[in-house]
């Protein structure tokens, strides 16, 4: 019998639900459709999944088997593939929280087979940790604490597998529409990519055995990448799982190792964004706290566009939409201040923010996104208050006192400004010897942003 194991954001062997079903139904076809409107929307994204297949086919062969990557929508690929293959089965991962589903079934149907979706091997199953009401938490910290309480199912050993007597014919690992999409910033981003699954437990390693002790006192300075895992990207397309990781960890974490609870929680900040999108589909789109579906947030404008291309005149800020547009990471401690930012200082919809980190990061979730953004701009559930409003300048004095972040990526012969001059389009024609002038004083935009607080309270 063949069987389709479709790769579906989840670019590995390990811990792959859905593989180690299809490989027990028979012969596998591992399949990764690459979608053109996904690359549309998430051309950064797209760019870090499409880095991610020659790694996964290398790992494939080393079995006996390949990738067949086929470009297009996936409904009509699924079932042009099944029809193609005679497969009776197709095996692939929920899109929650990064695609529908709707309408699969009835392709694969189509070309003759019957589809079986699987959870995503998140930490827990979405819905099991409930409030003792049964409702779903809206604070983190008690979701943390019933988490912690949880048996963890342990990761899944990637299978062995068999191969179909007959290929089908494949598109090759290139992704046109993302490349496009990138444009000059394909090459330059890149560089800042290391992907594959061996990549990902390797850096999981070295992080574990290099700074994990110092984790929860250095995470929040710029300046010291190496003081995070840098796994958001590897696992947001998959290359490792987050059981897989807990798995890795939880001996250290029962011996009290220095930085492993706090790094543990922010993996699980990850499940709870999942949990309230799965509670609230529209979360992306619409405030969390109805009350604030009247607040005057301006939609998109100049002053949106300025933040955009890192010319607010603000360093810190303009460092990491810089970092952002060049690498597709952004700081978690640069995130919060430059949204931060935009939704009071700019009294810009947090939705504006939303749509250019979708474009923009590699390591984009639907969830996380949509979560943080609405955590910044303090209309999300447990978020920051609305009045708590981050000046710019004492953040970057506190976490970046030497300047070292702002230099690299606002000084214009520093190795990060001419990352970013070499990543963006020609047409924003950007002089990078010329600083910007801020767009409003730091003082009258927080009051600005006060004051329309007030009025909507009132």
């Amino acid at each position: 019998m063949t069987v389709i194991c479709w790769f579906r954001r989840v670019l590995r062997l390990d811990d792959h639900p859905a593989l180690v079903a299809a490989a027990a139904a028979g012969a596998v076809v591992p399949l990764v459709i690459l979608d053109p409107a996904e690359a549309r929307d998430h051309p950064a994204s797209a760019q870090r999944q499409a880095m991610a297949l020659a790694p996964l086919d290398r790992a494939l062969r080393a079995q006996g088997s390949r990738l067949i990557v086929r470009r297009g929508a996936p409904d009509a690929v699924l079932e042009a593939v099944a029809r193609d293959t005679g497969a009776t089965q197709v095996h692939a991962t929920e899109g929650f929280p990064f695609a529908s589903d709707e309408g699969l079934a009835d392709a694969a149907r189509r070309g003759g087979a019957v589809l079986h979706l699987h959870p995503l091997a998140d930490l827990v199953p979405r819905g099991s940790v409930r409030t003792g009401s049964g409702g779903v938490y809206k604070v983190f910290t008690p979701f943390w604490k019933a988490v912690r309480q949880v048996d963890i199912a342990p990761p899944l050993a990637a299978p062995r597998l068999s191969a179909p007597e007959r290929w089908p014919e494949s598109d090759g690992p290139d992704w046109p529409e993302a490349r496009a999409a990138m444009d000059r910033g394909w090459d330059v981003m890149a560089a800042y990519i290391r992907p594959g699954e061996e990549a990902a437990h390797d850096r999981l390693e070295e992080f574990l055995t290099g700074d994990v002790a110092g984790y929860k006192a250095d995470r929040d300075h710029p300046w010291r990448p190496e003081a995070t895992s840098g796994l958001s990207d590897a696992l947001a397309v998959g290359e490792i799982s987050a059981r897989r990781i807990w798995a890795r960890c939880r001996g250290d974490f029962e011996q009290g190792i220095p930085g492993i609870e706090p790094f543990l929680s922010e993996l699980c900040w990850r499940e709870f964004a999942r949990e309230l999108m799965a509670e609230s589909p529209d979360l992306g789109r619409a405030p969390w706290r109805k009350e604030w579906s009247d607040f005057p947030w301006r939609a998109d404008n100049d002053d949106a566009e300025a933040w955009r291309r890192g010319r607010t005149g603000v360093p810190i800020v303009d460092a990491g939409m810089r970092e952002l547009y060049a690498t597709g990471r952004m700081h978690n401690r640069v995130r919060m201040i430059t949204g931060s930012y935009l939704t009071k200082h700019l009294l810009t919809d947090w939705r504006v923010g939303l749509d250019w980190f979708a474009r923009c990061l590699t390591d984009w979730d639907a969830a996380s996104n949509a979560m943080n953004w609405q955590w910044v701009g303090g209309c999300g559930p447990d978020a920051s208050p609305f009045f708590r409003i981050f000046n710019p300048e004492t953040q970057a004095e506190k976490f970046d006192a030497k300047s070292r972040y702002r230099d690299h990526w606002m000084r214009p012969d520093a190795p990060g400004a001419q990352d970013f001059g070499a990543a963006i389009p020609r047409s924003w024609d950007l002089d990078l010897t010329r600083r910007a002038m801020p767009r409003i004083s730091l003082a009258e935009g927080r009051a600005r942003a006060l004051t329309a607080y007030e009025e909507m309270k009132s």
